[in-house]
This record gives C-alpha cells, sequence and structure tokens, in this order.
C-alpha cells in the first residue's frame, strides 16, 4: 500500500518481535536477559602472558556488550510484547465492528492501515498464518504473505491490499502481483479492494490461480468468519466432496471466489461432524458457508 519510513535496527526489531504472539515477545524478554546477564556476570581472566592481552581485550568487549544488552534487549522484547498485545486487540475490535456494521460503505470510513489489518485478520479467521509486509517496496507491493501447512511442506499464498474507494482496480495490478507470485513460487494470490475491478482485471483472473476480493466479498468473509463458518479446523480436516451444491434453497456460490461450492463434513474441532458448505476450489479458496 505504502512505503514504509527507515528505521532504527531496535525498530526493526520491535516490528520483527511485534509478529510474533505476546506471549512470545515476554518469552524472549526472559530468555534474553538471563543469557546475557551469564555473560556479563563472567569475571575477566588476567593474561598470563603478553599475547593473550588481545584475548582479554575481546572478553571484556563482549562482557561489556552484555552489560548493556541484558536489559536493552528484554526492554525491546517487552515493548514488542505489548504491541502485538494491542495490535491483536484492535484487529478484533476492528473486525467486531466491520462484521456488526449494516452500512454498506463501512469500509470507506477506515484507514488503509486498518484496511490492511482487516484482511489480515479476515484471513487470520480462516485459518492462515499471516505476515504483514507493509507492502510498497522490493517485494512488488505485497502487503500480506500467507502461508499453511501441507503435505508438500506448506504453501505460500501473496496479497496485494488496495483501498481504492472512487476507481476500479485494474488489469495492471493483477498483473503485477501475478509475475511477484511467479519470481517468488508461491502457489496463489489475492488481490483485496474496497471497491470493484475492471473488466478486464477479471478476465485475466479467470483461469489463473489469483482470486480476485471485492468490498462485498470481503464483507462475506470477514461475517462468516465472525460466525464460526470458517473455524480452521472445519477446513483443514474436511473430508472430501459429498454431493454438490444442487439442492434447491442452498448456497451455490462461494462468498470469497463466487466458485460452485459443496458439502462438506468437519471431522475435528469445536464443529466435528456437523456439515457446511466449502468452496470446489480448496484448498486455493477456503471459502464456507453454513448450511441452512
Amino acid at each position: 500500500m505504502a512505503r514504509r519510513k527507515k528505521t532504527s535496527p531496535a525498530e526493526d526489531l520491535i516490528e520483527l518481535v511485534a509478529m510474533l504472539p505476546w506471549w512470545a515477545g515476554v518469552a524472549l524478554a526472559l530468555l534474553s536477559y538471563l543469557l546475557l546477564h551469564q555473560i556479563a556476570a563472567q569475571p575477566l581472566a588476567a593474561p598470563a602472558q603478553s599475547g593473550q592481552v588481545s584475548a582479554m581485550v575481546t572478553q571484556g568487549l563482549w562482557k561489556g556488550l552484555a552489560s548493556a544488552g541484558q536489559y536493552i534487549l528484554p526492554i525491546i522484547c517487552l515493548a514488542a510484547a505489548g504491541m502485538s498485545a494491542w495490535r491483536r486487540k484492535v484487529r478484533e475490535s476492528l473486525v467486531a465492528d466491520v462484521a456488526q456494521s449494516q452500512a454498506s460503505d463501512v469500509l470507506d470510513g477506515i484507514s488503509w492501515r486498518e484496511f490492511e489489518m482487516l484482511v489480515g485478520e479476515g484471513f487470520r479467521l480462516q485459518g492462515y498464518h499471516v505476515v504483514e509486509t507493509g507492502g510498497g517496496g522490493a517485494d512488488g507491493g505485497v502487503d500480506l504473505v500467507l502461508s499453511r501447512p501441507g503435505k508438500s511442506g506448506g504453501e505460500k499464498l501473496l496479497v496485494q491490499c488496495k483501498q481504492w474507494r472512487a476507481l476500479k482496480v485494474g488489469v495492471d495490478v493483477v498483473r503485477e502481483l501475478y509475475g511477484v507470485m511467479a519470481a517468488r513460487g508461491a502457489t496463489g494470490g489475492f488481490v483485496v479492494t474496497s471497491g470493484r475491478f475492471t473488466d478486464e482485471a477479471i478476465s485475466f483472473a479467470s483461469g489463473r490461480n489469483v482470486t480476485l476480493v471485492d468490498g462485498p466479498k470481503l464483507l462475506g468473509l470477514i461475517r462468516q468468519a465472525r460466525a464460526g463458518a470458517g473455524h480452521p479446523a472445519v477446513q483443514a480436516d474436511a473430508a472430501k466432496t459429498t454431493r454438490p451444491t444442487a439442492d434447491k434453497g442452498q448456497a451455490t456460490a462461494c462468498p470469497l471466489c463466487t466458485k460452485p461450492m459443496v458439502r462438506r463434513t468437519a471431522k475435528r474441532g469445536a464443529n466435528a461432524g456437523g456439515e457446511f458448505w466449502g468452496c470446489t476450489g480448496y484448498p486455493a479458496c477456503r471459502g464456507t458457508r453454513p448450511l441452512g
């Protein structure tokens, strides 16, 4: 979306640790203090020979760095843990507000940063592991990197977010993401916008492993995930197709990619044994709908 300003090493470390759960940041703070304190507490060995002076100087240098680092590094990790907890609360509040809103233009009232957080949280609720890249740099404008375990060691999907309220997202954006996917070995990708896509963009994405998600589809994704239909255990352990959605009065289109849906049965988790509509594009698309 927007280019990130230049940051200091401390800020970069905070951002890196903040990507982890808050408790992981606390654990890293404790671990770093114990390790560095052990180094700082070691006494300097007096040189027995003149040739050992340089070794003593090196040891003294490491001891000095550890003495300062035993306080600085834990503080950085604790700050990152606090940021992680705060971001989690903001995401949950943002998703709740959007899911509960009845306004058709609810996505227009949030900032580009909030939009990116909303998209990321929507995919998290679908069972993906999400890494926010900030976009706009050497990554080709990719804002989110999605991953999840698989039989072949996992897969990677790229997401580009476009909060364009007035203009439609054109084919150039889709082509750019498709090229980045090939360069980075991604198995699929998503272009998500609060608005709409041009016909040319829709035509280009058709038949390729690029899913276009407009504003209404994003709202459907958020609301279905909040309702519990997108529980990770449901899709991760979904059974094979049992019968198509030809039943009258039932959902026939995926709320995320509009592909046909089939009836599936959850094998594990809170919804074990229950049936739901799952996208025929699974695992590339994890769209679901509840029965009825």
